[in-house]
């Protein structure tokens, strides 16, 4: 007859208790297949539980195919797998994983971004339990659009602003968009840029960095299609290219079917005053594909970036990428449109680029 001390089930219901320790058995080989299990009623009498107790384990035993119930015969195992393999899983007690250690202190603007969120969740009611556009939602495309424009002097039609979840998904649509093409990196360059392109099943030429970018004899000689350029403070040499380096860029992308994705991750904190000239400014063809993240500027914990395609390569990121959900919240891309339309984000940039003169 079938023992079993149900009192240590914890929260769980008598019939699952019992249920789990029928199931376990036979998974672990001490009830084999054909093994005719007890009645319902002496089972109960056997346990001193009530017999819907048992039948609530049977009948659970029966629907995920443990037990097979035969008329006027009973009840019997059923071949479920390989017995006696070792432990039943879920017998042994959770071994739960340490916690991520605190901050040790960032600049993200906790209170005025609560607050924003707040208001935007009152104001906006259901339209946030809406699907995003695939590109992201416009008003944050829109808010983008007008903060590249008053504050780094970039004019870019909302149009061609297409909203991801950090930098490494953007680098991903730009391999899919950009599909055969080789893509050159600098070297040493943030590992995930080549592990994403090489990821994508791109091919990545390594161009060496010399202290004012990519060495001049390296880039000449580059058979790559595309190349893929950190232009301020490159990490991890903390390079930045001045102009006669970054026009070097320009006139290497002139060839036809060439591209320059410009990785801006950190132009934002240029200090003295404001952030360099960046190669989408400068690009008179078309060439430069622009990408920046909010990761940086506000919050790791914030994955939502963007890039700005040239006009010419809509139709092909509407082809190859444009199928893509956009994996952004809603909520967070309306909080973000508030936060740069009323000035917010502008302000918050000030004080950290203050706080860090005043440390260096």
């Amino acid at each position: 007859m079938l023992t079993y001390d149900l009192q240590k089930r914890g929260r769980s219901p008598l019939y699952y208790a019992l249920y789990r320790a029928i199931r376990e058995d036979i998974a672990a080989g001490t009830l084999p297949p054909g093994e005719k299990l007890p009645s319902k009623r002496a089972l109960a009498e056997h346990l001193g539980v009530s017999v819907v107790t048992v039948e609530g384990a049977y009948r659970l035993l029966i629907d995920e195919g443990y037990v097979s119930s035969r008329e006027r015969s009973g009840f019997y195992v059923r071949a479920v797998g390989a017995a006696g393999s070792g432990p039943v899983r879920g017998r042994e007690p959770l071994r739960l994983l340490p916690e991520e250690p605190a901050s040790s202190g960032t600049d993200f603007p906790y209170s005025l971004w609560s607050k924003t969120l707040r208001r935007v969740i009152s104001e906006q009611g259901n339209r946030l339990a809406d699907r995003p556009p695939n590109e992201g939602c416009a008003v944050l495309r829109n808010a983008i659009a007008r903060y590249l424009l008053r504050y780094r002097g970039m004019y870019a039609q909302p149009e061609r602003i297409v909203v991801g979840s950090g930098s490494e998904q953007l680098y991903g649509f730009v391999a899919r968009m950009l599909e055969g093409r080789t893509f050159a990196i600098e070297w040493p360059s943030y590992g995930q840029i080549e592990a994403v392109y090489k990821g994508a099943g791109a091919a990545v030429e390594r161009l060496p960095i010399s202290p004012d970018g990519i060495e001049s004899a390296a880039l000449a000689a580059s058979a790559a299609q595309v190349l893929h350029v950190t232009p301020f403070h490159s990490w991890p040499t903390g390079v930045t290219a001045p102009a006669a380096k970054r026009y070097e860029y320009l006139q290497w992308a002139a060839r036809p079917g060439r591209y320059i994705v410009e990785d801006d991750f950190d132009s934002e904190f240029f200090m003295p005053g404001k952030p360099l000239e960046s190669l989408y400014s400068m690009d008179e063809r078309g060439v430069v594909i622009y990408l920046n993240t909010f990761s940086r500027s506000l919050a790791p914990s914030m994955r939502l970036g963007y890039m700005i395609l040239p006009e010419a390569l809509l139709p092909d990121y509407r082809e190859r990428v444009g199928m893509y959900s956009c994996s952004v919240p809603v909520l967070e891309q309306y909080a973000l449109a508030a936060f740069l339309d009323e000035g917010h984000f502008e302000r918050h940039l000030n004080r950290v680029r203050r706080r860090r003169e005043r440390t260096e």
